[in-house]
């Protein structure tokens, strides 16, 4: 039978013409728990707050209906899908007259539907899946799909490492320190533990191109994890051709590159683009995350996430140096999971409320550190020179 994936927690909408089956086809893949109308969306709203999946049962053949659904997904930071029962006019007036309701009303909901139908991407549905006959309705299976966040059947133990910045000497001894044997084909990983990068690889430091290299071949060959952080996503950017400022070590960055090849490039632009934002480990115990993340947004997806994971809790503002004002996250933090992350460099590791920052400097002439999970051990190698100098000082943990 044809699978059908959903990505889970998610709001799905199931959208149809009037005896379209909606109702059916959603009891018979989802529990009774997680069905609601378009009625509901107060209800639907809590289930979402809560980081479960909601299926609403809604006709909204016309874009308009649709557009408080994809709200209410945004509003939690959820994907909102659509699965689209659009089948044939006939069977659905067939289905109306036997059941002594208006057959005609059928005729405007599927032409208003197919005209539609196409652009439900375009509206914010993160996926749109279309059946078009009972028998693709009766084969198919749903599959639940968590989201990119979720790695939580990964339960370690982890070694996560803070901003490599181009540091390839560091970040070789670091990982020979952490047991990580790098004398083969690839970096082989001492028994049962992974690596954790969490982000910024590049700029700075004196071999971009190297640290390139041995990370995306770790994770290619399972030793190591890696999230996205903001140097990251913007030499993404500017390998996409966009326009983009070179500057905090992004111009030695891409003239190494174009001395790489072709090849090398796409390689980089298509494990940059598949860099999630976040992780959840461990069953949720610890979340990787570059700038850091409050409880909230754990295992969601959205512009909001991917931006707090991004650039931190900015203000908008810059400050005397002209670097954006952060506000602190972390000083408030309460949350069950350990986070970890880096984007900000001190001069040590800074624990705080359940966090801790591991972006120790090293391209500013401090230290490259990891932290051992679940020991929680600090590992740190020193710089061994300042490859480029702080616009502000370091601060302090």
């Amino acid at each position: 039978m044809p699978a059908l994936p959903l990505p889970d927690p998610a709001l799905i909408a199931v959208i149809g013409a009037a005896s379209a089956g909606k109702s059916t086809f959603m009891a018979r893949h989802f529990a009774p728990d997680e069905l609601f109308t378009s009625a509901d969306l107060e209800a639907v709203s809590a289930r979402l707050r809560s980081g479960q999946r909601a299926v609403v049962e809604a006709t909204a053949v016309r874009p308009d209906e649709r557009r408080a659904l994809v709200a209410l997904a945004r509003a939690h930071d959820l994907p909102a899908v659509a699965v689209v029962l659009d089948l044939p006019r006939p069977l659905l007036e067939a289905r109306q007259a036997a059941r002594g309701l208006d057959a005609g009303a059928v005729l405007a909901q599927v032409a208003e539907l197919r005209r539609t139908s196409g652009a439900l991407r375009q509206e914010g549905f993160r996926q749109a899946q279309v059946l078009r006959s009972p028998q693709e309705v009766g084969a198919v299976q749903v599959r639940r799909v968590p989201l990119a966040p979720d790695r939580s059947d990964l339960r370690g133990p982890f070694d996560f490492i803070g901003d490599v910045h181009g540091c390839l000497p560091e970040l070789r001894e670091l990982l020979s320190r952490l047991g990580y044997d790098p004398s083969g084909e690839g970096v082989t990983p001492p028994p049962g533990r992974t690596a954790v990068f969490l982000g910024d690889l590049t700029d700075r430091g004196p071999d971009s191109a190297g640290v390139l290299r041995l990370v995306m071949e770790m994770v290619r060959r399972g030793a190591a994890l890696c999230v996205a952080g903001n140097h990251d996503e913007k030499l993404r950017r500017a390998l996409e051709g966009r326009s983009v400022n070179p500057d905090h070590g992004l111009e030695a960055t891409l003239e190494a590159l174009g001395e790489a090849g072709v090849a090398f490039r796409r390689d980089i632009l298509a494990f940059l683009t598949g860099l999630p934002d976040h992780l959840v480990l461990d069953g949720g115990r610890v979340v990787a995350a570059h700038a850091g993340l409050p409880e909230r947004y754990h295992g969601r997806l959205g512009g909001r996430v991917r931006s707090f994971t991004l650039y931190g809790d900015v203000s908008g503002q810059t400050d005397e140096f002209g670097l954006p004002v952060r506000r602190d996250w972390a000083a408030d933090y309460q949350g069950r999971a350990l986070v970890v992350y880096g984007h900000t460099p001190h001069t040590a590791p800074r624990w705080l409320n359940h966090t801790v920052n591991i972006d120790t400097g090293c391209a500013f002439g401090g230290a490259l550190t990891a932290l051992r999970y679940p020991e929680r051990e600090q590992v740190s190698v020193p710089a061994r020179a300042q490859y480029a100098a702080p616009r502000r000082p370091l601060d302090q943990p």
